[in-house]
């Protein structure tokens, strides 16, 4: 069973399209990464999920349901966290919890004790006290806690410290044992390689790249560190990219399509060692946008887009 089936959405805002053809499909019991940079088309989708905002054209279903007509019936299912919480200044965190809590299907309790505790948040304090990454983790653990079929996260972390990110994580895969289905929209790209069965790459309202993590790395380089038996020109292979040398051995990076002709190469010249290294998540994402975009990424957008 498809959890979201999305074909050929649109969206306008005034003259420019915001989202131009998307198709997305989500399975349930999946963990779905949807990744792009501001203004690619992530938060609209999303919008249009939750029933916040109507579709111009085409197909949108989630649990099986329409966003816009079933909104009130579907939201008993759902479970949303917002990059931004806002909450009720003057009710506890504890009370927000309880209320949001019985919005999407009711409580476990014991989970909810266990939420508390391991995220570190004093529940009795009011909301207006709580720092932007405790009312973050105020939306999380609400939705952690409820039992809500789906899981829907627009940058759900924003705001966390890195170990709050690493419990979170460990949340979402038990999410999935539960038979939960997470949509997961991050700007950490490292995040959604850690838990994501799927990803979804957006860039200027279409879905650009879909596919689990291996089926994408095709799409970019691995990198290979090798000691042979006797020389070989690498420069004359095609395919080979940043050459260097250390101590006997030389690490170079070697598109996807032409792996297997440079194995056969380094095989001929006899192999002493060799250690392969996977594309991440992040080398594929910034190279097709560098490639297709033109974006110039700082060092640490290779952790965190901005």
């Amino acid at each position: 069973m498809n959890t979201i089936e999305i074909s050929k959405l649109t969206k306008f805002f005034g003259k420019q399209k915001a989202l131009d053809g998307v198709d997305l499909i989500v399975k349930e019991g999946e963990i779905y990464g949807f990744i792009g940079p501001n203004g690619a088309g992530k938060s609209t989708t999303i919008r249009i999920l939750l029933g916040m905002l109507q579709k111009d054209s085409g197909d949108v279903r989630l649990l099986g349901g329409d966003p816009w007509t079933d909104a009130v019936k579907l939201h008993e299912h759902i479970a949303y966290v917002p990059g931004d919480v806002t909450l009720w200044p003057n009710l506890t965190g504890g009370e927000v919890i309880n209320f949001l809590g019985r919005l999407h299907g009711n409580i476990d309790s014991a989970k909810q004790k266990e939420l508390i505790e391991t995220f570190q948040l004093d529940i009795r304090k009011k909301c207006k006290s709580y720092s932007k990454g405790n009312r973050q983790k105020v939306a999380l653990i609400a939705a952690l806690s409820s039992n809500a079929k789906m899981l829907i996260l627009d940058e759900p972390t924003s705001g966390l410290d890195p170990l709050m990110e690493l419990i979170f994580q460990d949340y979402i895969h038990k999410a999935k044992k539960e038979g939960k289905t997470v949509f997961l929209s991050s700007h950490i790209l490292a995040e959604v390689e850690a838990v994501c069965d799927k990803i979804g790459i957006i860039r200027q309202g279409k879905i650009v790249e879909s596919g689990t993590l291996d089926d994408l790395r095709h799409l970019t380089r691995t990198t290979l560190t090798v000691e042979l038996k006797s020389d070989l020109d690498l420069n004359k292979l095609e395919g080979i990219h940043d050459i260097s040398h250390d101590r006997g051995k030389v690490r170079f990076s070697a598109d996807s399509e032409n792996l297997d002709h440079i194995i056969s190469k380094l095989s001929a010249s006899g192999i002493k060692s060799l250690t392969a290294e996977p594309p991440a998540l992040e080398e594929l994402f910034m190279r097709h946008y560098e490639k297709n975009e033109g974006i110039m990424l700082n060092n640490a957008a290779h952790k965190e887009l901005k």
